[in-house]
């Protein structure tokens, strides 16, 4: 166990990231990701993150009927909001305006079904709206005892900083992998400056750094890797490079390319958490397999030397993507 940032709550080592269950992996089978959530449970996993825009709520319905046999005392539910969307899937942007953050939060405690969410956080800054507007709104909401806690997700090292001048935060979800290294160099230390703890998404690289994607691999409609400039073309073939060699590294202790990747971000620090997004039971349990993994001083030379900082070929998100993100700014 360990804790998100200095006033955070008690949570496991690895999160479970839901979205993949309802949105933008293509179809997923709804009995498999009830049991994979409950799989989740049973062996110890206490962080489930999900978000009101995944699948138009679907996610949170999902997690509600796996709660229906999870002690909901036990299980730190870690909620995105903000995200505006159509009825055929499009995106229209982030809507941080106070009076947004309260609606949004009243309509998840009735998806889930629980009368607290325990960290509340906007999914992207809203460029027009101060970050001290909605930190102010979700203050309101802690106060009140709807959330417990505040975090924040894909934010710069400035936001951050002004973010906690107005209420504690207790993490910043953000992509972190050995393809997405970018947070070390001003975000990660911000955040360690003011005591905020760091939920990894992307820790596998949507797949890439699964150890199970191959250069004929199609992807179903509806998948948005098919717009990542990391699965297209030569970027893909480059990409697929560093993994064969990070497969070596893999083999030499005996485990998947998948465990030295995941065991890589949780070695970054007790106060990061690596989310991952499994689907399945059978992909849960490869994934948990990273906790039982050291990593050694020359298993870290190892996988630098294979993935070195800065390799990864293509941008993380798409360019128009991209330009949304204050994390990137």
């Amino acid at each position: 166990m360990t804790t998100l940032g200095t006033t955070g709550p008690a949570v496991s080592r690895i999160g479970l990231g839901l979205m993949g269950m309802s949105d933008l992996y293509g179809p997923a089978d709804e009995k498999e990701s009830i049991a994979t959530i409950h799989a989740a449970a049973e062996a110890g996993v206490t962080l489930l993150d999900t978000g009101d825009f995944y699948g138009m709520g679907h996610n949170e319905l999902l997690l509600r009927e796996a709660l229906r046999t999870i002690d909901r005392d036990r299980v730190v539910i870690s909620v995105k909001f903000g995200g505006l969307r159509d009825p055929d899937g499009g995106w229209h942007g982030q809507d941080n305006r106070p009076a947004a953050v309260k609606n949004f939060v009243a309509y998840s405690l009735r998806r889930l079904g629980t009368d607290h969410i325990d960290v509340y956080r906007p999914a992207r800054l809203d460029p027009a709206v101060p970050i001290e507007d909605t930190m102010g709104a979700l203050a309101e909401l802690v106060e009140a005892g709807h959330i417990r806690h505040i975090g924040l997700s894909e934010m710069g090292a400035s936001t951050l900083r002004r973010a906690s001048a107005v209420h504690p935060v207790v993490d910043l979800q953000i992509e972190y992998s050995l393809l997405s290294r970018g947070i070390e160099a001003e975000i990660l230390p911000a955040a360690r400056e003011l005591g905020m703890g760091i939920t990894a998404y992307g820790v596998l690289s949507r797949g890439l750094l699964s150890g199970h994607w191959t250069p004929e691999r199609s992807l179903p409609a509806g998948d948005f890797r098919g717009f990542s400039p990391r699965f297209q073309g030569p970027n893909l073939s480059q990409n697929l490079a560093l993994v064969e060699a990070l497969r070596e590294v893999a083999e030499a202790r005996g485990v998947t390319v998948a465990q030295v990747a995941i065991a890589w971000v949780a070695s970054r620090g007790a106060d990061i958490v690596p989310l991952v997004g499994a689907r399945t039971r059978e992909r849960l349990a490869e994934s948990l397999g990273a906790l039982e993994l050291e990593l050694s001083t020359a298993d870290l030379a190892a996988i630098e030397k294979a993935v070195p900082s800065g390799a990864a070929s293509g941008a993380r998100y798409a360019e128009p993507l991209m330009a949304h993100l204050d994390s990137e700014h």
